[in-house]
C-alpha cells in the first residue's frame, strides 16, 4: 500500500482518478513478500503446497486488481477527432493512458536529497502509524458498542461476525458448498475487519471437517490480500503524505478500495474453485 506508490511518487499528483484507484486497489489485492513465507508456514499444515498457492495468488492479484478497479472507476479516455467533430467528453483531468511530463528534481545535491528524504520518511512513518492506530481503535470501539447488544447464537455480536454473515453467500458463489459457507464467510469477516494474518491463523486451526480441501484452497486465494481497515489507515496515511493534493480523492476512494481489493481476491478464489 505504501512501498509500491513510493516508486512512482513523482507521478502520483498527475494520475487520473481511475489510475489512482488502480494503485489503491493493487495495494489491497495483494500481499507483501515479507509476509508470504510467514503465511505459507502458518497455512502449510492445512493446505498442501501453500507456498506455491500464495505465490500464484500474489502474481494474479495484479491483473485482477486492474480489472476490478477499471470496472468500478472507469478511465476517462482522450477525445478522438473524427473530421470536424470531436468524439468523447472533454475533461480537465489528464486522460487515462495519457503521457506524463518529465518530473523535476526536488533536490539540488546528494546531501540535500538525504536531508529531504529523511524528513519525508519520518513524516510518512508518523502519518501511517497515527492512521493505523486510529482506524484499529475505531474497529475495537464499534465492537465494544455492539457487545452491549444481546448475544447472537450464544456469542457477542461483532463487526467481523456481522460481515461474516454477509459474506457467506459470496463464498458460496466462489464455489464453497453452502454447508461450509458460514464458516468461510466468518473467515472473510475476520480478514476484512481485523486482518488476513488472524484469518489465516483461524483457517489453520479449523478442524478437518469444517472445510473440505477444495474449500480451503479457495479461501487461501480469497483471503490473500491486504483489504482491511488497518491497511486502509496505512494507505491513507501514506498516500495523503506523498500526494497531499490528492488527499480528498484518496479519502473518497478509501473504503471503495477495500471493496475492490476484496472483489479481486474473491475473483481469484472463484477461478480456483472452477479449476479445482
Amino acid at each position: 500500500m505504501v512501498e509500491a506508490p513510493l516508486l512512482i511518487r513523482p507521478y502520483l499528483d498527475r494520475l487520473s482518478r481511475s489510475e489512482l484507484f488502480v494503485v489503491m486497489t493493487g495495494g489491497m489485492a495483494g500481499i507483501a513478500g515479507t509476509v508470504l513465507v510467514l503465511y505459507a508456514t502458518i497455512v502449510g499444515p492445512a493446505v498442501p503446497e501453500a507456498a506455491g498457492h500464495f505465490l500464484i495468488a500474489s502474481v494474479l492479484g495484479a491483473p485482477a486488481a486492474i480489472l476490478i478497479a477499471q470496472i468500478m472507476v472507469p478511465p476517462i479516455m482522450a477525445p478522438k477527432v473524427v473530421g470536424p467533430q470531436v468524439v468523447g467528453q472533454k475533461t480537465r483531468e489528464r486522460p487515462t493512458g495519457g503521457a506524463f511530463d518529465e518530473p523535476q528534481s526536488v533536490a539540488g545535491s546528494a546531501m540535500d536529497a538525504i536531508v529531504k528524504g529523511t524528513s519525508a520518511g519520518l513524516e510518512l512513518l508518523l502519518n501511517i502509524v497515527a492512521m493505523l492506530v486510529v482506524l484499529v481503535a475505531l474497529v475495537h470501539l464499534a465492537n465494544t458498542i455492539l457487545g452491549l447488544l444481546p448475544s447472537l447464537g450464544g456469542e457477542p455480536l461483532t463487526l467481523e461476525r456481522g460481515l461474516g454473515i454477509v459474506m457467506a453467500p459470496v463464498c458460496w458463489l466462489m464455489g464453497v458448498p453452502w454447508r461450509e459457507a458460514a464458516t468461510a464467510g466468518s473467515l472473510m469477516g475476520i480478514k476484512t475487519i481485523l486482518n488476513e494474518f488472524v484469518a489465516y491463523l483461524r483457517l489453520a486451526a479449523l478442524p478437518a471437517e469444517a472445510l473440505s480441501p477444495r474449500s480451503r484452497v479457495i479461501m487461501l486465494y480469497a483471503m490473500c490480500g491486504f483489504a482491511n481497515f488497518g491497511s486502509l489507515g496505512i494507505m491513507i496515511g501514506g498516500l495523503a503524505t506523498m500526494a497531499p493534493h490528492r488527499r480528498d480523492e484518496v479519502m473518497a476512494l478509501g473504503v471503495r478500495s477495500i471493496v475492490s481489493g476484496t472483489l479481486a481476491t474473491c475473483l481469484l478464489g472463484a477461478i480456483v474453485g472452477i479449476l479445482e
